[in-house]
């Protein structure tokens, strides 16, 4: 099983790249143009996918849910400056950090007790915690490719299907 869940993280992993890649190439102006939507920017969509990405790292390494949010503040301020290259290297440097994870766990079905402050307290499998990594950032891809069409841009495929053929 740990290995279908890392292997689903790795879909993640080349499915933002596979976005980001595409971004590179509308430019920058696409990237920060304001428009009415779920987030005011692509940019602050992928800030968004990063922030949160990096907070369940950090509770699946033991961090409580309401410090991981406390923290997510200045995280959030930080990532909505980066240009796509720095997003970019934010983005690898959190898939180094979540593979020497992966790597270092015998299970990742252990449970452990998330406190989640408006859901309530439940035990939940680091296994499941990945997979909600990786439903979020799927989530949110829509969210961009719905973006980019009302700019009038076609978007990219990052569909799970696909990944099995580009490896």
């Amino acid at each position: 099983m740990t290995e279908q869940i890392r292997n689903m993280y790795d879909y993640h992993v080349w499915a933002n790249q596979t976005m980001l890649n595409h971004l590179k190439k509308l430019g920058q102006d696409i990237y920060t143009q304001e428009i009415q939507s779920v987030f005011p920017t692509v940019a602050k969509t992928i800030a968004h996918i990063y922030v949160v990405d990096s907070g369940w790292l950090d509770m699946m390494q033991g961090k409580s849910m309401k410090e991981a949010m406390t923290d997510s503040g200045q995280l959030t301020a930080n990532a909505e400056t980066k240009s796509m290259e720095e997003i970019e290297i934010m983005y690898a440097q959190l898939a180094d950090r979540f593979k020497a994870f992966l790597d270092a766990q015998e299970s990742l079905e252990e449970t452990i007790v998330l406190d989640n402050p408006y859901a309530g307290v439940r035990d939940t499998s680091r296994a499941e915690m990945l997979l909600q990594v990786v439903n979020h950032g799927t989530y949110h891809r829509g969210n961009i490719t719905a973006m980019l069409r009302q700019m009038g841009h076609a978007s990219v495929m990052t569909e799970f299907a696909l990944f099995w053929y580009a490896g």
